[in-house]
Order: structure tokens, then sequence, then C-alpha cells
């Protein structure tokens, strides 16, 4: 593929680290879009305001991550019934993408909102859930480069505005169930007060109401029939949203390191829910007790991505959440014990937060020192800031903060490159290995606008691993499977998973910086509780995980 230029070095000052440059290449990659939310100007509802999601996936199983970028549309399109539909763009595996969406089948009209993938009858082929502002469709992937709506067959079309819905198997069944955080129970046919009254305000300037005043709408946890039907679990398991919070984002990662599925589920303007899997088949709900509810002073936060995994390398998975403006995204380290410790300040992250409306994040390795670092998208939701004077605008660069590893990181965001430095509306991101060169690129999406694909020009010439794993006995996605790197006395863990961030999926194989470590100890734990183990793995390639057959190399 030809993404792949000479390697860039930068440095940054006072350091001998090197910082990857992130390369603009939306224009010739082919990725033609132009994202469409109420206009672009003026946001009178707050359904018009929140954006939408992509995600990298390879729907065709020739080896290359593909993309879809979901649609919205508006309120006069909704009324017409002429909603658009989203966007599939295939990998052409030389740097550059066609758009197959009717072709592929994906051609349902609807005003998305998000986009999650997952493997749910375990035939090899990844299928697509896209949540709507009611109902959502349930895509199957027929294996031949089509998908079939099997939403009504299913039972998953959930009628409300739904958001970061995420494939995980709960009940180590080896089947994948399906959990959809639900936001408001408003939309265009149900409209809250518009923007101009003076009802809602912000900073003294009349704006779209919400969220805090409109009604909420419940969570649903929908368990695999395994026979292409799911049935909702929520009440039989405990998953329930008792008070109907802001649902935005939700990430599953064992937090408690007991073998099963964890879910934590990030809420606007109220308190995060944490479900500790009990291994029953049920959940008991422990956000207030395990410390990530609110932020460390106690106070409820605006979350809407989240992503979970081990920044410190000390095998517990930790959390981070982005959040709204006057305020700032929440770094939460895993004590143990299911305690968490807002560190966001002790990380020297918290001071650059405040000015920005967060979205979109990921914690991965994007310099490949074995250190996982933070990277999010960042977008106000007021159109009326871009004529605004002050410190809060409606258009901001991206975020990249470099683990320095030692607790602390450091602010990257001016150094890796011109296209960071752009301010745009952003909002969902899809993290991958798009030209399988073992470095993580991302996609970014804009609000009313065109999305950013950002190539990583990777620096300093350290080394690296990807596994993509197949389970038998568990999940044919391996999603829940843990593996565990070892290189010298540093030890990385990786849990793979598609959801990521807010309304976004990304690349589903584990990816590993080794520094200048050429080989490496790794061992697998499948949610089925085999546990594989492979010695001296040669470093810079990509490997399939077999369930059964164990490890091979893939290119």
């Amino acid at each position: 593929m030809t993404l792949c230029l000479s390697p860039v070095l930068s440095f940054v000052p006072g350091t001998e680290d090197p910082v990857p440059e992130f390369v603009d290449v939306t224009d010739k990659s082919g990725v033609a879009f132009n994202h469409i939310c109420g206009q672009a100007d003026k946001k009178d509802y707050i359904f018009e305001a929140k954006g939408g999601g992509v995600a990298a996936f390879d729907y065709d199983n020739d080896g290359w991550m593909d993309i879809l970028l979901v649609q919205g549309s508006t309120i006069a399109r909704w009324k017409g019934g002429d909603n658009p539909h989203s966007a599939l763009f295939r990998n052409r595996g030389n740097g550059t993408f066609e758009e197959v969406s009717e072709k592929a089948g994906l051609a349902r009209p609807a005003w998305g909102m998000g986009v999650c993938i997952g493997d749910y009858d375990n035939d090899g082929f990844a299928d697509v859930y896209l949540t709507n502002l009611g109902p959502n469709i349930l895509y199957r992937n027929n294996g031949n480069g089509t998908f079939t709506d099997v939403t009504e067959k299913a039972g998953v079309g959930d009628p409300r505005w739904s958001t970061s819905a995420s494939f995980c198997d709960y009940d180590a069944d080896g089947w994948l169930d399906l959990f959809v955080p639900n936001y408001l129970d408003v939309g265009p046919d149900k409209l809250p007060a518009p923007s101009g009254t003076a009802v809602c305000q912000y900073q003294g300037v009349p704006v779209m109401c919400g969220p805090r005043g409109l009604p909420g709408a419940g969570d649903v946890l929908y368990r695999n029939n395994r026979d292409g039907t799911f049935s909702d679990v929520s009440t039989k398991t405990g998953v329930v949203d008792r008070d109907s919070y802001f649902g935005l984002g939700s990430a599953w990662g064992d937090i408690d390191n007991d073998g099963d599925m964890d879910l934590y589920v990030a809420n606007d303007a109220t308190p995060n829910l944490l479900f500790v899997n009990k291994g029953d088949g049920t959940f008991e709900e422990q956000g207030f007790a395990s410390g990530l509810a609110v932020s460390g002073d106690g106070r409820e936060q605006a979350s809407m991505g989240v992503d979970l995994a081990d920044y410190d390398n000390d095998g517990l998975l930790d959390a981070y959440c982005t959040h709204f403006a006057a305020d700032y995204s929440t770094l939460y380290r895993n004590e143990g014990n299911l305690v968490f410790q807002d560190v966001t300040a002790i990380a020297q992250i918290q001071t650059p937060e405040w000015p920005l409306v967060s979205w979109g994040t990921r914690f991965v390795d994007l310099d490949h020192d074995g250190w996982k670092d933070i990277l999010h998208a960042n977008g106000h939701v007021y159109p009326y800031l871009e004529r605004a004077t002050g410190n809060e605008t409606y258009r901001y660069p991206k975020t990249l903060y470099l683990n320095k590893r030692n607790g602390t990181f450091r602010d990257a965001s001016v150094l890796a490159g011109p296209g960071l430095r752009l301010k745009s509306v952003g909002r969902g991101v899809a993290f991958a290995d798009f030209d399988n060169d073992g470095d993580i690129e991302f996609i970014i999406t804009n609000m009313n606008g065109k999305p950013e694909f950002f190539r990583n020009d990777q620096a300093g010439g350290r080394h690296w691993v990807m596994f993509r794993t197949v389970g038998s006995r568990s999940n044919r996605d391996g999603i829940g499977a843990r593996i565990t790197v070892v290189t010298g006395s540093m030890r990385q863990i990786w849990e793979i998973k598609r959801t990521v961030g807010i309304y976004s999926s990304s690349d589903p194989r584990a990816h590993f910086g080794l520094g200048q470590a050429v080989t490496a100890d790794v061992s697998v734990r499948w949610p089925s509780g085999k546990v594989q183990e492979f010695k001296d793995v040669g470093a810079d390639a990509h490997y399939v995980i077999d369930e059964e057959k164990g490890l091979s190399k893939e290119r």
C-alpha cells in the first residue's frame, strides 16, 4: 500500500524521544464524504449538534481495513422521508478507497448517530449495527461483499435515540451480546423547546436546550439467542439505567481481572455507570463505589468518549473519559480491588483540557515505545462561538498526549504535524492500521463537514507487533480475549474490542509497540478460559492467533 512515506523525525525540546507526524491524506485517499446534521450555522435542537461516528473494519476479509462513515440528516429531510444513508468505503490496498454503499446493500436511509461492528453470528464476517435517532439497524454480512437488513428478525431495532453500542460476550457462551446506550427521549418527531427561547442559555446567549432539563432514555442489554435473534435481558441481568441517564459512550473490559467482562457507561451531565460482572449472568452497579461515577472532587461531568486500557503497564485496566468545556477530561487509574483514582492532575493533563469539548478517544501506543498514549478529537456544540471572542470557540485542534512512562503525559499536539493543529468540529474517531505497516492511523468525523484521515509517519525505528484473534469455543471475533506481551521487564496487556470512544468502532487487532525489542513472549487468555503461550515471537509482523490452531504469521 502506498500510504507510507519515509519516516518523519521531529523531536520534543529537551528530550530524545521522537514524535510521529500525522499527515492528512483525506483528499488523496478518495474518502469523499460530507457529514450532515441539521444546519451548519445554527443548532435549534440538541440532536442537530451531536454529530456521528465512523468504523474501521474489514468487511470483505481481504486483509485491509475499510471505512464506514455514519450520515445524519436534517429535520426537513426527516419530515420529507428523504433521509440519506451512511457511506461504506472499500480499501483498495494501494492508499485509496472506493465508495460501495449501495453495491454492498448499506443504503437504508436514517438519521444516523453511531456504528457498532461485530460478528454476531460467528460466520467469520463482520456485521454492522447502526444506532440512529430511532430505530436502529442491524445488517448481517452475507460474506460476498453485501449485507442484508435483519433488524426485524433479530429484534434489536430500538426506536429511541441510541449512541455508542458495543458487542461483547458477557456470559462467555461463545456468542456476542449487544449493549445499546440511549441518550434523550427527544427527536425530530418529539421536539423540545427550540433555541432562541429565554429558557436555555450558554454564557448569556440563547441556545438549544439539553441535555439537562430534558427526559432521558434508558439503556438496553440484548442477549444473543444463538439463532439470529436477541432478547432484552436488561432487568434480568441487572444492567438497568434506573434513572434514565444520558448515555453516550460504552466500553467493555475485565477491570477486576476475574476473567469476565464488565461494562462502563459514560453519561452526559449525569453520573457514569459501572456494571461489574458477577460471573453468574448478572451484574452489580458500582459506579460510585469504584470512583468512576464522578470526578475526583465529586462532580458529575459531561462524559462523552470513553476507553479502558492499561496505560501504566501494571496489569490493570484504567479509564479515560472525555468531557465538555470549562472542565477536564478525566484519567482514572485502577488501584485494584475495584477502586479508581482520578489522576488527571497528577498525570499533568488536567489544565490543557479546560477550554475543550472533547469526543472520540483511545488509549493507543502511537510512538511504539510500549506505553499507551491518548488522542482525542475536539469540537464545540454551539455554532455561535464561531463569531465569539473568549476562551471557547466552535472549532478546536486535536489533542495528543504522549506517555512519559512515569505516570505522566506530555502534550505533543502541536508537535505531531500541521494537520493536528487545524481546527475542526470533531466527533467520532476510528483507529486502525489502514496501510498494514504496523502503526496506527485514525479518521475523525466532523460536524457538517468532511472527515479528516491521518496517516501515521512513525519516527525513531522502534518495533511493533499486531495480532488478529479468531475464536472457536469463544466468539469468532475473539472480543474479550486478553493478550499479554512481555519484552524484558516490560509487560503489556490488550483486550480485544471494537467499540472505542464515542459512536465509533476501531480495528479489532491488538497492537503493541515494542521499543527496541525484536522478539516478545506472548500469552492469550480467551473468553472461554483457554490460555495459549508463544515464545520469541518476532517483531514487525502481523499475526493470527487462532483459539484452536495457535499462532501463524499473517503478513
